[in-house]
């Protein structure tokens, strides 16, 4: 049977969170599988599946483009690698994203998944919240979202499928191989994101076991 490797990109953010919720969940789901970080293109082009952490979507979009390894990680998820980009990894899978003070920014951004999205739409450190969320694709069961300077996703396109939302809010979303939360699933014991994830890498990479979450 395969293992699984997945990595997490390794530039700045809730790297080591999101190390142990994967390791976790795949411990839960009684699979096999290497989690570490990465941050070089050579080392993305060795995983089977990728989370883009939560942190600084600027720096670590600019890092990412001098060490060379956006265009590898862009050409991987186009290809059909499963990421998971939790607050500022799904703005930086973004199509397009923007500021309500500034409006549109320049930063780099993959421009993979057909979102718009609003950069700390809920505000900043301070005004950091948890809520109990309702998300049906995890099955019964609220799930406790951590928001910490969180975007929120104002539009999608026609492939988009929307997960969850934060009363008016988009806050979860699914498209083809990829997922965007706005919130932090690292940041919570429930590992049912990551499981979700997992399950789409395991899918992909044909572990030869049937997986459920």
């Amino acid at each position: 049977m395969k293992e699984l490797n997945i990595g997490v990109l390794g530039l700045q953010g809730a790297i080591e969170e999101h190390i142990a919720a994967t390791k976790l969940a795949l411990k839960e789901m009684g699979l096999g599988g290497n989690v570490l970080g990465v941050k070089t293109p050579k080392e993305v082009k060795t995983v089977d599946g990728l989370i883009i952490p939560g942190g600084e979507s600027t720096v670590m979009g600019r890092m990412s483009t001098l060490n060379q390894a956006f265009a590898v990680i862009k050409e991987r998820i186009s290809g059909g690698v499963p990421v998971m980009g939790t607050c500022a990894g799904t703005i930086l899978l973004a199509k397009k994203t923007f500021d309500r003070v500034t409006g549109e920014t320049e930063q780099p951004l993959l421009g993979l998944m057909d979102i718009a999205v609003e950069r700390n739409a809920y505000g900043r450190q301070r005004e950091s919240f948890e809520a109990d969320l309702d998300i049906p694709v995890l099955g019964e069961g609220k799930y406790r979202g951590v928001f910490i300077r969180s975007p929120a996703i104002r539009e999608t396109g026609s492939r988009v499928e929307v997960l969850c939302r934060l009363d008016k809010l988009i806050v979860a979303v699914r498209e083809d191989n990829m997922i965007g939360t706005a919130f932090h699933p690292e940041l919570t014991p429930d590992t049912r994101f990551h499981q979700l994830f997992v399950k789409a890498v395991a899918q992909r990479a044909g572990t030869g076991k049937t997986v459920s979450c």
